[in-house]
């Protein structure tokens, strides 16, 4: 009996080894794995949003005088910016700022001999903020025409943003997607595999850059706001399963 209880037992290993070492084979021989891909979602638009500012100065011995000619330069630009149809509502001046000016005194030496005062220069800025992109855009180019007034007028270069940037960024991060799973299912195809199932998806930085421009992407991203016409770029890499 004890034989005989042997002999089975033994049989009965050597099957479950068998079928162990079948099953690895199986495995072994089973397609798997993974592949991570990376998809670019692209758009070009128009800003829909100008920012421009510009400042003005006098300066006078008394500040009195100095204020009183800044109070006419104020209304100078006021009445050219609305006879150009910015609504004046829209116009804001900044507070004004008050800088004393001296000059500095040395000897023939190049010793320090103290500062004469010579009188206060007084500025104010100005701010624009308008959906009328255009229409800013050409006053800001011409607004040197104030200068014939008499106007010390110091424009700077407008800024433009766009209002519907987060609808913008999910339409990019689907185009992104899609363009990522279009890649991962030509390289399994290519492969010999299929396309399983989704295991990661991570996305990349939200880029606005000038269109036609040279401008460099940056690790923390790029926000142009010096051109009109933008393009949005983000990236998704994805990494999906094969078999």
């Amino acid at each position: 009996m004890k034989q005989h209880l042997t002999a089975a037992i033994f049989a009965l290993a050597i099957i479950i080894s068998a079928a162990i070492l079948g099953n690895s084979i199986v495995n072994r021989n089973k397609k798997s794995g993974t592949v991570d891909v990376t998809g670019l979602g692209e758009q070009n638009f128009s800003s829909d949003l100008v920012v421009w500012e510009g400042n003005f100065s006098r300066e006078s011995y008394e500040i009195k005088d100095a204020y009183a000619d800044l109070e006419k330069d104020r209304k100078a630009v006021t009445d050219y910016l609305v006879n150009k149809g910015i609504p004046k509502e829209q116009i804001i001046f900044k507070a004004v700022n008050t800088n004393p000016q001296y000059q500095q005194n040395y000897n023939s030496n190049g010793n320090f001999m103290g500062r004469t005062f010579l009188g206060y220069q007084l500025d104010q800025s100005i701010q624009i903020e308008s959906s009328e992109v255009d229409k800013v855009e050409q006053i800001s180019r011409e607004i040197t025409e104030l200068l014939l007034q008499g106007v010390k007028f110091y424009s700077q270069p407008p800024r433009y943003y766009y209002t519907k940037l987060e609808s913008l960024k999910i339409e990019m991060i689907s185009k992104a997607t899609e363009d990522a799973r279009l890649r991962a299912e030509r390289i399994a195809e290519n492969s010999g595999s299929k396309l399983g199932q989704l295991i990661s998806a991570n996305m990349g930085i939200f880029q606005i850059t000038g269109q036609n421009s040279a401008e460099d992407y940056s690790w923390g991203g790029t926000f142009n706001t010096s051109s009109k016409e933008k393009t949005a770029s983000i990236t998704m890499r994805l990494s999906y399963r094969v078999k």
